[in-house]
């Protein structure tokens, strides 16, 4: 999980580890390989959902697929990705009929479909309520038992989401971007927010970013 104040240089620090821009300086490294430009074993996932109006849910999770001829076992795929995010029984749906949670859970079967390395996440539920914000942390938990494989890098701003969803939260300041603190996560999940050890976390966490506004 990346946690920063907003304007720190999280989104930039995605599309860096996507390929998507150049780094100013140094260079980022998957697999030994130098990262210059994208590549579907790195997906990125954003806030608002990116799917074509014009395709159904299931055409759009079979999508990039498609396009890069990766197509064995592909029905089998997108009905397990479907699966995976309760979205069975809604593959004939258009994205215009969906809520936009459920559109966001599309964008995650169609991410989960090509089985990537790297799941990138860009704050892909800061503009749901509450309580569908909940049900999809309990999917991104759920997702990451079910494929330990994958890693993923979670963009936010909102401490009690990195909590409850991180194994390690690295807090970003800016100006230049830099790192304010690396903090493990060992609590089971699902976890308790009142918990001491989550408690402490989150006080540390707030000093960081407090100190970083001053």
């Amino acid at each position: 999980m990346v946690l920063g104040r907003s304007g720190c240089g999280k989104s930039t620090l995605l599309n860096i580890m996507g390929g998507m821009i150049p780094p100013s300086q140094g260079r980022v490294t998957f697999h030994g390989e130098a990262i210059t430009k994208p590549d579907p074993s790195r997906i990125l996932l954003t806030q608002q959902p990116t799917l074509l109006p014009w395709l159904t849910v299931h055409e759009n999770v079979a999508f990039g697929c498609r396009l890069r001829k990766e197509v064995d076992d592909l029905e089998g795929r997108v009905h397990r990705s479907l699966e995976m995010v309760h979205l069975c029984g809604y593959e004939g749906y258009l994205p215009s009929q969906l809520s936009v949670g459920m559109q966001q859970r599309v964008c995650m079967a169609r991410a989960l479909v090509g089985n990537p390395s790297v799941l990138m996440l860009d704050e892909p539920f800061g503009a749901l309520d509450t309580v569908t914000r909940s049900r999809l942390h309990h999917e991104v938990i759920d997702i990451r038992r079910k494929n330990p494989e994958i890693t993923l890098v979670f963009v936010t701003h909102d401490i009690d989401e990195a909590l409850a969803l991180a194994s390690r939260v690295v807090v970003l300041g800016g100006d230049p971007g830099h790192i304010l603190a690396d903090f493990s996560v060992a609590s089971p999940y699902p976890r308790d927010p009142a918990s001491p050890e989550l408690r402490h976390l989150k006080e540390s966490i707030i000093g960081y970013l407090w100190e970083e506004s001053l």
